[in-house]
């Protein structure tokens, strides 16, 4: 059993942990103070594939494999006085005693510096507990000055300790009209460019796209973070439903990684989720496997405010819950292919991958979301993503023009030097993403130097990003690139001077030693020395005579020093 770690950092990461946790206990059948129920029991036998994300004690209590941390103690305090507080441990909630104050520089220069000792220590001992450890969830927030800062070191002291193992980001993304503060451009930025090299996969979302799901599809008038969590719960829920239950095709997170990331900085998939479905319309909605195949590419289903549209897919997988069959889903995504509905680029063949689990969701009372049958939960790595982060950037250049709140910043210890980088490392990610969603060419001229027919063989891609470069060319012979270079520099005139000042002795070497050149009416201009010049200028009808004179002419020092010694 592969066991998983989740780690939420600042309010809003602590805030969906426990609306995580709440759902993950329904699931798994344990109650609030993390025993199995048993009136859970006789009705249905718990899995054990619990030991994911609980730990079993010796007097059977389930302990969450988390850590949950903030630098003020008013949301940690909220959950040792709510409903799940005997379901932590005392040392598993690591609360400070100053705000980050929504400034990044805080946490991660000042007072974030001061409770990290404490966070990594506490993330080892949960990593000391497991039996195979698979990877770390993080939870956090962009905007937010914990979130941003805080979450920085603890994916850099992650990365240096737990290299090998997987990281994947749950990120609430700043809205396009909504704002929780309003340097929030600041820190989503240089958050984004602190973690982007140790993340794996981050999932980002946004409060503004779960508002709307709210209004339209759950009818809800009011919505309050609590909904918002809950149905964030559900997604991530239907995330990690492959790693705790048993299915026809699971999902592991390596596999995450492989089918969705094509270029490691390309790592921020779009998530959708269907059916929304809202409590008091179950009896009257038909929810077929087609039906839900086809809301998850609706933009009113998407978790982040972007046009799928303007971009094309180059990954998709589809996570399916509940007693599907395969062929169901097999007609579902033909079909969709069939409709055009999406853009696939043309390097990427296949596409899709599917994963297809036993358990249906289970929704908490008073989440709005009506109990289903089946549920499915789509990730897709798409170029239309690059819209959110030119919104992103646009903000930010809008006050970074003005020097605005940079103060604030420069005051905790932070060089100014690093809003220009932060922000150049999200303009090349936003060229990525560009580049990426660009056809490449492919010839049959290419297939046969690749040794292949166009249909047997890969197409050619490549991609530059701003700190690396990932390329594949097709193999060539070299022969070919003998005669590729060559006729390179036959071209290039700053390579191709006067004749006459060209190096006698080596143009000696080359015609005495082969002889075909001496014969030769045509001259070949692969046998010549590149500097020579264009071997059009030369006489083609030398005969072997005038072209043996010359020979002697050239390897007589004396007239190569009166001559052009000067």
């Amino acid at each position: 059993m592969r066991d998983i770690i989740s780690v939420h950092v600042g309010q809003a990461g602590c805030q969906i942990g426990v609306s995580c946790w709440e759902l993950y206990c329904l699931e798994h059948g344990v109650d609030q103070c993390g025993y199995t129920a048993p009136m859970q029991e006789d009705l249905r036998p718990i899995d054990d594939n619990y030991a994911t994300f609980f730990h079993e004690t010796e007097n059977g209590k389930h302990v969450p494999r988390t850590v949950l941390i903030d630098l003020e103690p008013s949301v940690i305090d909220d959950v040792r006085q709510g409903p799940y507080r005997a379901l932590f441990y005392s040392d598993q909630l690591i609360y400070g005693k100053q705000d980050a104050a929504n400034n990044y520089a805080r946490g991660y220069y000042t007072v974030g510096k001061e409770k990290i000792a404490q966070a990594v220590e506490q993330i080892r001992k949960q990593t000391e507990n497991c039996c195979l450890l698979s990877g770390f969830l993080i939870f956090h927030s962009f905007g937010g000055g914990t979130g941003s800062g805080f979450t920085s070191l603890i994916m850099e002291a992650l990365a240096a300790e737990y290299a090998k193992k997987s990281k994947l980001q749950f990120i609430i993304y700043p809205s396009p009209r909504l704002s929780a503060a309003i340097v929030e451009p600041y820190n989503s930025i240089l958050s984004s460019h602190s973690t982007i090299e140790y993340a794996d996969c981050a999932f980002i979302v946004d409060n503004e796209a779960i508002y709307d799901i709210c209004a339209s599809n759950l009818e809800i008038d009011r919505p309050s973070y609590i909904h918002l969590n809950r149905i964030l719960s559900q997604v991530i829920s239907a995330i990690t439903a492959p790693l705790r239950f048993d299915g026809i095709i699971n999902v592991d997170l390596t596999e995450f990684q492989t089918n969705l990331v094509p270029y490691p900085r390309i790592h921020f998939p779009l998530i959708t989720y269907a059916p929304f479905v809202p409590a008091h319309q179950m009896d009257r909605e038909e929810l077929s496997i087609a039906t839900i195949t086809n809301a998850c590419f609706l933009p009113g289903n998407q978790l982040v405010k972007c046009d799928p549209t303007s971009g094309k897919y180059m990954a998709c997988c589809m996570l399916y819950r509940g007693c599907i069959p395969p062929k169901d889903v097999n007609d579902a995504i033909h079909n969709i292919r069939k409709r055009g509905m999406m853009r696939f680029v043309n390097w990427c063949p296949t596409g899709f991958k599917v994963g297809i689990n036993y358990q249906p969701p289970v929704c908490p009372s008073g989440s709005g979301l009506a109990n289903v049958r089946a549920a499915v939960c789509m990730i897709a790595n798409t170029t239309a993503i690059q819209e959110a982060w030119a919104r992103l950037n646009r903000k930010f250049d809008m006050m970074y023009r003005k020097r605005a709140f940079v103060h604030w910043y420069t005051g905790e210890g932070m060089d100014q030097g690093e809003f220009v980088e932060a922000r150049e490392d999200i303009s090349a990610l936003e060229k990525d993403y560009e580049e990426a969603g660009k056809d490449s060419t492919f010839t049959p001229t290419m297939a046969n130097q690749m040794g292949g027919s166009p249909a047997m063989s890969s197409p050619e891609s490549s991609f530059t990003s701003s700190h690396k470069s990932y390329s594949r060319q097709p193999s060539l012979s070299s022969s070919d690139t003998r005669d590729r270079r060559m006729s390179e520099r036959m071209s290039d005139p700053r390579l191709n001077p006067d004749p006459r000042m060209c190096d006698r002795s080596s143009s000696h070497r080359m015609h005495s030693n082969d002889p075909r050149i001496a014969d030769a009416r045509i001259i070949d201009p692969q046998m010549l020395n590149p500097r020579l010049g264009d071997p059009r200028g030369l006489d083609s009808r030398m005969s072997s005579s005038e072209s043996r004179a010359n020979d002697r002419r050239i390897s007589d020092p004396r007239m190569s020093r009166s001559k052009y010694s000067q």
